[in-house]
This record gives structure tokens, sequence and C-alpha cells, in this order.
């Protein structure tokens, strides 16, 4: 079972030359539960089937029922365009079968995955002593950044589990964000957004007018929000987090990427003085999933809640220079998923991610003129980074949830309805450089 015979590898790679080749990759189609349960009925079984056989219900019948976040055509939700660097690489790393926790095992991917993390750091201004470790997403990295938030504040105002807790985020916040809060024992301090976003002002007079301010121990500033890409007040955020010692986290995971990209740096200002900061380069830094980029201000910190203690991990923490990702998150066992970007930023330079970066920041503004010159359209509001939000006057939630299901059994587009202040809308999350203006127009007339 262990030693697959050359038929099956040669199998395996002309299914996976032939992927890489799409150009464009197609959308496809959700699946029918029914006729999937009948393809895959009886296929475990004691003896196996033939690996052409198998290859070939994926191929035709599996694969079909995937809509391809990599299509050009995907625009909805956060689409993903990973690189063909990346994705190649990404299966040398799952055929070297990497144990990417600790440094004794995996010294060599480890020190390439901190190479990346330190460049995002630098783009970020942060200090020469921050670093962390890739996770699965920004789920995960909120999560564990914010249990270093709530165990460092514990620490330091010497409280235990009992004390209430809270931490100050607006209602724009990933969502999450509000998990993690469940999860971890601590509460929401609320803070009303200014024009949909979270400014340091807001922050002040919220905390000004609160009985109890010192029970708020933390402030999540987002860098660019999933439903509408913009940027909070990080620059006000971060002033007042020093004036009153809270953690200041910064949600990037779908924005953070805007770093690379000179036209819109300015709007992150701030994020410097940021204690931990996350950006998912399985969006808009063109990387396979699953992969999170989670830095620290102060690794330290991290590394005092995360590291996980037994005697069978003592090994792993001796004197020396070794840097262990699995003391940075509450992962243990680890892919080095840092390595797919690793190798595909070496191989085509930071300015090409650059260019990438500012096409959709351009195709965001085109995208909005068009709208803005439709008669029956409306612009919800000016674009900060790549998703436009936008209303077609006259419309009701069935009308955008039909218009969106036909969008793509035609194949012309995968474009989901959202929400704006209880209304359904469209939206488009531009990220894919072969996304063109064409497609574009190809999709707003069928709203005619």
């Amino acid at each position: 079972m262990h030693q697959p015979d050359s038929e099956l590898v040669d199998l395996v790679f002309d299914y996976m030359r032939d992927r890489l080749q799409y150009d464009p990759v197609p959308l496809d189609h959700p699946g029918d539960g029914e006729q999937l349960r009948t393809h895959l009925a009886g296929l475990l079984n004691e003896h196996g089937n033939a690996p052409a056989d198998v290859l070939k219900l994926y191929d035709h019948e599996l694969s079909r029922a995937v809509i391809s976040a990599d299509s050009p055509r995907y625009l909805s939700f956060i689409p993903c365009a990973p690189t063909k660097a990346a994705l190649l690489f990404d299966m040398v790393v799952s055929c070297a079968s990497l144990q990417g926790i600790s440094w004794l095992e995996a010294a060599g991917a480890i020190a390439a995955e901190n190479q990346v993390l330190r460049l995002i750091a630098d783009r970020a201004g942060m200090p020469e002593t921050a670093g962390g470790t890739f996770v699965s997403g920004g789920s995960a990295g909120n999560l564990s950044a914010l249990v270093v938030a709530r165990d460092t504040a514990r620490r330091r105002l010497g409280v235990g589990p009992e004390a209430r807790l809270r931490i100050a985020v607006c209602d724009q916040v990933h969502s999450s964000v509000k998990n993690t809060f469940n999860i971890i024992g601590v509460e929401a301090f609320p803070v009303p957004a200014v024009d949909r976003r979270f400014t340091g002002e807001a922050l002040r007079a919220a905390l000004a007018a609160d009985p109890n301010p010192e029970t708020v121990i933390a402030v999540v500033g987002t860098a660019g929000t999933t439903n509408e890409g913009i940027v909070d007040d990080l620059q006000g955020l971060s002033e007042v987090t020093r004036e009153r010692g809270l953690w200041f986290h910064v949600d990037g995971a779908y924005g953070g990427a805007g770093l690379f990209a000179p036209s819109v740096r300015a709007r992150y200002n701030g994020i410097e003085h940021a204690d931990s900061f996350v950006v998912d380069p399985h969006k808009w830094l063109f990387a396979p999933f699953d992969c999170a980029a989670l830095i620290y201000r102060n690794p330290q910190l991290a590394r005092a809640v995360h590291t996980q203690d037994a005697s069978y991990l003592d090994v792993l923490h001796t004197e020396g220079d070794e840097w262990n990702p699995t003391d940075y998150a509450y992962h243990l066992t680890r892919r080095a998923r840092g390595l797919p970007l690793w190798f595909s930023l070496a191989v085509h330079g930071t300015q090409a991610y650059t260019d990438a970066i500012e096409a959709g920041l351009k195709l965001a503004q085109d995208s909005a003129q068009v709208i803005r010159d439709t008669e029956h359209l409306e612009l919800l509001h000016d674009p900060q980074l790549s998703a436009v939000c936008f209303r077609r006057k006259g419309w009701t939630n069935a009308d955008y949830y039909r218009w969106s299901q036909q969008l793509l059994a035609d194949q012309i587009g995968f474009v989901t309805p959202t929400g704006w202040d209880g209304e359904t809308v469209a939206r488009f999350a531009f990220l894919h450089p072969g996304t063109t203006m064409e497609m574009v127009e190809e999709i707003l007339a069928t709203m005619a």
C-alpha cells in the first residue's frame, strides 16, 4: 500500500498537469447530493478499486461539482488565485511529509517560512523582533492572537478566568472574531462605526463613557472588511491602545495584502503599532489554501501562552536560536504551509505581487465607474480596496438570488448577493489578475 506503482504516479501527474494548464479555469457547478451519493456508493470497499477508475470518477463527477475559487469569473466571498509556482510547490510540500512544528524536525522549511513572515512584517513596519507562524486561516490566526491578548491581560491585571474581560470591536468585524470571543470566554465591547469604519475617536469616546473601562483589554481593527473592503482607522485606534495599554490586534485576512500596493499603503498607517496581525496569503497573496500568516510584535508573549508542555516535547525546547512554529498558535501538528508562498515569491519577485494587487484595485475602481454611469445601477460605497457593493434599482431579494443562480448556470460568473443595512444587494470581490473588464461588463449587462 505504501509503494504506489508507476502507473498510478503517471495517472496523477497527468491529471495535475492538465489541471494546471487550464486557462482560464472554468467555474463549474454546485453538486447534486443524490447524484454524488450514487456515484460514491460502494467505492470504499474491502478490496479497493483500479486507480484509473477512481481518478476518472473524481475528474468527471466530483471535481465538476466544485465551484472553482481560482476561476477569474469567481467574484464572490473572497476568491483564491494561487500562482502556478505556488501550486506546484504545494505538491512538493505534500510529497515531503514535513512535520512543520519544530526547528529540530524542519529547520530548513521553517527558515524559509520565517523569511516570508519577515517580508510581511517589514511591509507592515513592524520591528525586527516581530515573528510568528503560518496557520490554516484568519479564524485560526484571530483565535490564537486573541488568546495571547487575553492571557497577557490576565497576568498584567493579576486576575483569573473568572474575571470579566472585554475586547473592543465595531459591527463590521469578521464573524471569526465574534466566534473567538465565545470560545475564549471574553465579551465584546461594541463601538459604533463611523461611516462603516472603526475609528480612534469613537473608541476613545466609548471608553470614556463606560463605567468599567478597565475591563477592556484589547482592540480589534480590520484592514479590509470582508464585505466592503474598508480599512479601519488603524492610526487612531493605535493611539488609543498605546494611551491605555491595550493589546492591538489587526485582522487583515483579506485586505492586509494591500500593504504591497503603493496606491493604498497610506490607508494602513498605524498597523506598525499592532501587537498582532493576520493576513491570509491564500486570498490576495496568491497562495493555495490553506495559508494564513500570524505575526506578533513580541513573539515571546505568544510563546509564553501557546507552548505545549509534555515530556515527549521537552527535546524541542532547548537552548539556542530554535524557532518552533507550534509555540506561536494553538496548533501542534502543522503543515509547512508557508513554503508554497515562499517559493512563488522567490520565483516571481515581489514586484509581480505588487502589480497583481494593483490590478485588482484598478479593476474595482473601473467597475465602480461603470456602475456610476449606468442608470439602473447604484454604487453603495466608493471602493477602498477590491470589493464593490452596488444596488440594482427596483430589485427585490428574490431578484438578486435568481440573477446569481442564472449567472452560475450560464457560467458567466459566480456573484452571490450580500447584505447592506438589512437590504440584499450585489457585490464583486476582485482578486484574480485574470479577471477583465470585459467579464465585468458581461455580468453587469445581465442586470439590464
